[in-house]
């Protein structure tokens, strides 16, 4: 049997060459997330997206022009043991040894308000401060194209305004810390083909919210999505290309450094 280290790269390289390989390497290059002498805190979750985003990163150190460093973290929000065990196994699988250590960040943010909001924050903190204890001066997560579209529309139904995920961010908390997305411009559903190729059974988000039967506004909006781009394969593409075609001409008014600009 294939060694499943080499099987995973060579799906990326080779298989999913033009649907993974190409657009990861091109956001990087795209919105220079990464240079010279980079540091970098790979976050790993357990789920599909970012053991891609593990496998990818270190196939890309391997071959690079110039150097950066990887160093691989798991972030334990509160894990059922059982599904520890295989987040454990997964990494194990693939090669990976990762910093690890422990949160509460489950039990804290399934009683607040808004659980998915308080997540986010605690985790993003938790990464920032343990990346820069790890002398990292970026993290990278693993969010997709499907992520960004998602969030354009959630910000838009839910939120009554527009916005979006960047591929890069600098920390205004943590001083020379930096978040990048590789995965920026690679669809979800080619990561799923990948993952499935690979025959690895990822996790995904264990929050109580998510188990609900309704599974909160990100998941109405990716069925939402789903069921568009039946009848139109390039919604998602189109919701990401208006991000970046935004005629502010034709805005009743819009934001710049938190000031309102009117149109009218």
């Amino acid at each position: 049997m294939e060694d499943i280290i080499t099987l995973a790269e060579h799906r990326i390289s080779k298989r999913y060459r033009k649907e993974i390989w190409r657009p990861f390497v091109a956001a990087i290059k795209q919105y220079k997330l990464i240079v010279p002498n980079d540091r970098i805190a790979v976050c790993m979750s357990g789920g599909k997206d970012s053991i891609l985003l593990g496998v990818a990163l270190r196939m890309l150190q391997r071959y690079s022009d110039f150097p950066f460093e990887l160093q691989y973290i798991f972030m334990n929000p509160g894990f059922r043991d059982e599904v520890l065990g295989l987040i454990q196994k997964n990494m194990s699988l693939l090669g990976f040894s990762p910093h690890i250590f422990e949160t509460d960040i489950m039990s804290v943010a399934e009683n607040a308000k808004s659980p998915c909001h308080v997540c986010a924050a605690m985790r993003r903190g938790h990464l920032y401060k343990t990346a820069q204890e790890l002398n990292c001066n970026k993290i990278a997560l693993g969010h997709h194209m499907d992520d960004v579209a998602e969030t354009v529309l959630i910000s838009m139904l839910f939120g009554g305004e527009f916005k979006t995920m960047l591929p890069k961010l600098t920390s205004l908390n943590y001083e020379n810390m930096q978040l990048i997305r590789p995965l920026y411009l690679v669809r979800e559903k080619h990561i799923i083909r990948w993952q499935n190729s690979l025959k690895i059974n990822s996790v995904t988000c264990e929050c109580a919210l998510n188990k609900k039967e309704d599974g909160g506004k990100r998941k109405l909006v990716k069925e939402l999505l789903f069921n568009l781009e039946k009848s139109n394969p390039n919604i998602i593409n189109n919701i990401f290309s208006s991000t970046q075609e935004v005629k502010l001409s034709q805005l009743l008014s819009y934001k710049k450094d938190d000031i309102l600009q009117e149109n009218f």
